[in-house]
């Protein structure tokens, strides 16, 4: 769509007056002479309208004559949700460097509590049993990895990774054993146990290098390792049967079930047994069993040759029961509902408003 030519004109004529403004006053162009006098005699009128510093002090000093008390000066002073602002932005400044600092932190140095609290923070913003589990196991083997480079540190340094990698261990495993076992995660098991197992070969080459004061914490270590792996191939091997756990707990979680490996009983088709068929009544006989017969021979004559008589066979067919007769219910008798006339509205008298005119009777 094509602009108009006056706009245009108009428009490039702005810009221009724009730039004569703006340029220095040797490079004012001769086309907008006038407006540009009216421009700076403005700009020294501003300037002149403002009163030099003498004449402000009198005029305070004037003021404060006529209202008998002097003037308050007006100082910047910061307000309460200001400080409370800037102190907080400043706690989390510090609070943000100090935990990226931290990240390198070994066990023994002053910022390695400053860590630890970071993954505890992190623990607690993660959400779903497995989740945690999970990060249980990084933690500790972080640790792991953490004691490896640790080179001529304190005993207690050692003694205090050691420590958080054996509650790491001991969480991690409990949550993650109580979920494998309620839904039947044999690979998840499988899983944990090759982790045990790694994380039991770098301790063993680890601890060549150790002060002979934290040997012992790291057998204690690799004994935990060797629980978790026995632990995981028993819960394992008890998934297929009618029983898994013994409903006990230690510190690794639930504790298998002991004894034989007893399937959950099944029926053909794959569900539950259904209920047994109900037992037929003896007062009914039986349709498969003979029914009764009953002979009767007439008698025969004296002295007549005997000759087999002709016999009659009777059966008793079994009668049902009949049920009781149940008289119908008699339904009483109900009025007829006669409608009730609304009740006449109240009748509503308003005085006169003038005297000698009659009251207002409404109803």
């Amino acid at each position: 769509m094509g602009v108009p030519g006056w706009f245009s004109r108009g428009r490039t004529e702005s810009e221009r007056f724009d730039d004569a403004i703006d340029a220095s006053p040797g490079e004012q162009p001769e086309e907008f002479a006038e407006e540009l006098a009216l421009v700076g005699a403005l700009r020294e009128l501003g300037q002149a309208g403002r009163p030099d510093p003498a004449t402000r002090a009198r005029i305070r000093a004037e003021i404060e004559g006529r209202i008998g008390e002097p003037l308050p000066r007006r100082r910047w002073r910061p307000r309460m949700a200001d400080l409370a602002a800037a102190g907080i932005a400043l706690i989390l400044g510090l609070g943000g460097l100090t935990l990226l600092l931290s990240r390198d932190a070994l066990p023994g140095d002053a910022l390695y509590s400053v860590k630890r609290a970071g993954e505890v923070t992190s623990l607690g913003l993660t959400f779903g049993d497995e989740a945690k589990a999970e990060k249980h196991l990084r933690f500790a083997a972080n640790r792991v990895t953490e004691l490896g480079r640790m080179n001529d540190a304190a005993p207690a340094a050692y003694q205090t990774a050691l420590h958080d990698f054996g509650s790491d261990v001991r969480a991690g495993v409990a949550e993650f054993t109580e979920l494998a076992t309620t839904s039947g995660n044999r690979t998840g098991l499988t899983s944990l146990e090759s982790w045990a197992q790694t994380q039991s070969r770098q301790l063993e080459s680890e601890q060549a290098g150790v002060p002979e004061s934290a040997r012992e914490g790291f057998q204690q270590a690799r004994l935990l390792l060797d629980r978790v792996q026995q632990r995981t191939s028993a819960l394992g091997s008890r998934l297929s049967c009618y029983q898994i756990t013994t409903g006990t707990t230690d510190e690794l979680g639930l504790l298998p079930a002991r004894g034989a490996c007893t399937q959950q009983p099944l029926s053909p088709g794959g569900s539950t047994p259904s209920s047994p068929p109900p037992v037929p009544d003896s007062s009914v006989p039986s349709t498969d069993s003979p029914l009764p017969v009953r002979s009767s021979s007439s008698p025969t004559a004296s002295g007549s040759p005997s000759t087999p008589a002709p016999t009659r066979t009777t059966t008793e067919v079994p009668r049902t029961p009949t049920p009781p007769s149940v008289p119908p219910p008699i339904t009483a008798p109900t009025p007829p509902r006669i409608s009730t006339p609304p009740a006449p509205p109240p009748v509503v008298s308003v005085p006169p408003l003038v005297p000698g005119l009659p009251p207002i009777v409404i109803g």
